[in-house]
């Protein structure tokens, strides 16, 4: 990455190990390091994700801080000083690495923990990533990580890597780079493990994706609803948009977004068996089981996913519950980005998860619209 070259605001000794500021009443003498200075340039060295969290490392030549595990060229010893927190680091005329990132860490261990391994994972995604591998890198046994790793965040650490590759070969393929570059810039290792790891993810072929990207043809149709508009959207394969909005213009357009190279067509009727089963089911009625649906999804929303489709008509759960369902109790957080990324609403009832206490809470299409579909599913049961 380009970082500025704009020194901060000090003057560095040339001859400190440590590079700190010289102070004019300190008497001058032989080098005299700090023995934890030390301790934390090893870190550096060693780009150590453990100790992430713990201090930060500033560059004079550039005027950019960074985390300990910073993927980016090492600076010289000469030119580095260590903060504490990153506010010491900015107050020093330093800023924020816009790689690392190292203002992410929070101050709370567990979630410090899930983020720098899910930074470490992001930037060795080129390479394959094992358990002994991240094990090594954070100083714990492998099963010991993958444990707290999946408490955090609900998936495991391959799950996470699989998620972050998916979603840069999407927006290389987007970009409109070729499959062959798009794969190995996303860090698959051969074509065979790029087609078995993405066709069910993206919902057709890595070649389609792009051309359908931009030669997929997506047929939609607009109906009114007890929701207000309504637009249905399916590929050969099945439904892969339900949406709600207060205009055609406003669905075509969010089309548009969710699908932005595809061949999008007005449907002339063969979209009707469907609407009408749509339909049906915000009137009240069980939805036809039947209905194919054409989505992506990474393992997390998958399994979530598929656990909304099983709670019975007219029945609601919280995040919490779902979340325990799945075996994964405390991801309720992530049980709620799940619900929030749901592209079929309705077909995939979003709408039955609630909080806690049983009140409603956020949706993808508004709070009003959940309420009435609720209202519609117990009137019915």
């Amino acid at each position: 990455m380009t970082f500025a070259l704009t020194p901060p605001n000090v003057t560095l000794a040339k001859e400190s190990v440590g590079a700190m500021p010289i102070a004019s009443s300190k008497p001058k003498g032989p080098d005299v390091r700090e023995p934890a200075d030390d301790a934390r340039w090893l870190a550096v060295v060693a780009r150590d994700a453990s100790h992430d969290g713990k201090f930060v490392f500033a560059v004079s030549t550039t005027g950019v801080y960074c985390r300990p595990s910073c993927p980016a060229r090492r600076p010289r010893r000469t030119s580095v000083q260590f903060f504490s927190r990153p506010e010491q680091a900015e107050k020093a005329g330093f800023r924020a690495c816009l790689r690392c990132r190292p203002r992410a860490i929070s101050g709370n261990p567990q979630s410090d923990f899930a983020k720098a391994v899910c930074r470490y994972i992001e930037q060795h995604l080129e390479e394959p990533i094992t358990l002994v591998q991240l094990g090594k890198a954070f100083r714990q046994s492998p099963f010991h990580l993958q444990r707290r790793f999946k408490a955090t965040l609900g998936i495991t650490p391959r799950e996470y890597a699989d998620s972050c590759r998916l979603r840069l070969l999407k927006r290389n393929l987007q970009n409109g780079d070729n499959v062959t570059r798009a794969m190995y810039d996303a860090g698959y290792g051969s074509s065979s493990r790029l087609y078995e790891k993405t066709s069910s993810q993206l919902g057709m072929t890595p070649d389609k994706y792009r051309r359908g990207a931009i030669a997929q043809t997506v047929r939609y149709t607009l109906a009114d609803s007890p929701l207000g508009r309504m637009l249905i959207a399916a590929t050969d394969r099945g439904v892969c948009a339900i949406q709600f909005g207060r205009s055609d213009g406003e669905l075509i357009e969010g089309l548009k977004r969710e699908f932005p190279f595809a061949v999008r067509k007005a449907d002339k009727g063969g979209l009707q068996v469907w609407t009408e089963a749509v339909l049906s089911r915000m009137s009240g009625r069980e939805l036809n089981a039947s209905l194919p649906l054409d989505i992506r999804a990474t393992a997390f929303q998958r399994r979530v996913w598929t656990y909304l489709q099983s709670i019975p008509f007219g029945a609601t759960r919280s995040y919490g519950e779902v979340a325990k369902a799945i075996g994964e109790p405390k991801a309720y957080r992530a049980v709620a980005r799940a619900c929030a990324t749901n592209p079929v609403a309705v077909a995939i009832p979003c709408h039955r998860v609630v909080r806690e206490d049983g009140s409603l809470s956020g949706y993808r299409w508004g709070v009003d619209r959940k309420k009435r579909l609720l209202d519609l599913e117990q009137a019915g049961v």
